[in-house]
């Protein structure tokens, strides 16, 4: 397993998948030894999570610049309409709509109330797109990740716990 090791002024252990490495952030005096022990017992999450990251990056290296210009334009019209019709269920206004090629994040929302989704998440079923519209738009009211926050999508969503799986299986 190819592993690089980050030290600096922190109090826990951070993994992360990146480029099929794993990249392990560690408090300064933390021992290599109880490093190697973090990374034993998280050997099964590192292993599924090189194998997902590796499956998203070829799904993405074969598609053409024309393709995904393509998928960008079906992006734009599909993810507008989506936000328009439940940001009027939801009682929610936003400014402006973006579509990027972000690759860690299917979408975000701004404190301008701009949203920004990753053409990316054309490549899934349409209710985990769905799931992220109404994740964004949530975001609209509480611009975190609490208990309210996801209050507020399963008011509109009931099953979002299983559309957001669907993010994670590709």
């Amino acid at each position: 397993m190819d592993c690089e090791i980050v030290y600096s002024k922190r109090r826990t252990v951070s993994l992360k998948v990146k480029d099929g490495r794993v990249i392990v952030r560690a408090p300064l005096k933390m021992k290599k030894a109880d490093i190697v022990k973090i990374l034993e017992k998280h050997r099964d999450w590192i292993e599924k999570a090189v194998a997902r990251e590796k499956a998203s990056r070829e799904k993405f290296e074969d598609l053409t610049e024309i393709q995904i210009k393509l998928i960008k334009k079906q992006a734009r019209a599909y993810l507008t309409e989506k936000c328009e019709y439940y940001s009027k269920i939801m009682g929610l206004k936003y400014n402006k709509i973006s579509i990027t090629s972000a690759k860690t994040r299917f979408g975000s929302c701004s404190s301008k109330k701009n949203i920004s989704f990753s053409y990316r998440i054309m490549l899934y079923p349409e209710c985990a797109r769905e799931y992220v519209v109404v994740h964004e738009l949530a975001h609209l009211k509480e611009m975190n990740h609490s208990a309210a926050f996801y209050g507020i999508i399963e008011k509109y969503m009931p099953d979002y716990k299983e559309r957001r799986k669907l993010l994670k299986t590709k």
